[in-house]
């Protein structure tokens, strides 16, 4: 007969090595296990980064208002290479057997941390597809709060590097909170005063739209740190 052995598996951290390996209670290397320390909280930082490039050319597109189809261009280059930063996340959550979060908090977060540059890009491009002619006040507070919202976010993703031991992160969570609740005043007297004020049915619908967009931008940032406040709870 044949008789089965059943070897505990214990996973042994090499404090030395950012591998992980699985070993068999005899001391043999059963499998290697994907690198996991702080490979993704890298790539969240580097995606966050450029959420923060493309607000700051979004506002300088709003506030310096000439040459607006090459200003729309880099934007949109700038989506692409959050698209790449996100699929670099993708691959190494496939390759990974042991992440530092769980599965689909890696997802969530890198998806929309996309989902801000998918945003900013979405708004550029208005500009240039209603042939917008001049930008109103209550549109550039809202870019410069995007600005400031995505810094934020970026600043988060730092310090989630050290979520046990970081007493920041709590402080930039109610900080973007309290960023889209002001957003979301000057998105109301915008849209307000946009019915009130404005005669031309075109041009409401236009920056009904784009509003709506930059707004959007804002809640999205809200997202990630909502989703954030999550993973700290199930790892404090």
């Amino acid at each position: 007969m044949l008789s089965i052995v059943v070897l505990e598996l214990t996973i042994i951290y090499n404090r030395h090595s950012t591998t992980d390996f699985i070993y068999t209670e005899e001391g043999n290397t059963m499998f290697r296990v994907s690198q996991r320390d702080e490979i993704f909280f890298d790539y969240f930082v580097a995606t966050a980064e450029n959420a923060c490039k493309a607000a700051e050319l979004l506002e300088e597109l709003m506030n310096n208002y000439v040459n607006v189809q090459d200003k729309v261009k880099a934007i949109e280059e700038t989506e692409h290479e959050g698209d790449k930063q996100v699929h670099k996340i993708l691959q190494q959550l496939n390759r990974s057997f042991i992440t530092p979060i769980d599965r689909e908090d890696i997802n969530l977060i890198a998806k929309e941390l996309d989902n801000i540059t998918d945003s900013i890009e979405s708004t550029a491009h208005r500009f240039s597809m209603f042939n917008v002619q001049s930008i109103p006040e209550d549109a550039k507070k809202l870019a410069k709060l995007i600005t400031i919202s995505t810094k934020e976010v970026k600043d988060l993703m730092v310090e989630l590097k050290n979520m046990k031991k970081s007493k920041k992160i709590s402080e930039k969570i109610i900080e973007i909170n309290r960023l889209e609740n002001e957003a979301d005043d000057i998105f109301r007297a915008a849209v307000t005063k946009l019915f009130l004020i404005e005669k031309d049915c075109f041009e409401v619908i236009k920056w009904k739209e784009i509003y709506d967009f930059l707004e959007n931008a804002l809640d999205v940032c809200e997202d990630v740190a909502n989703i954030v406040e999550g993973v700290v709870m199930k790892h404090a």
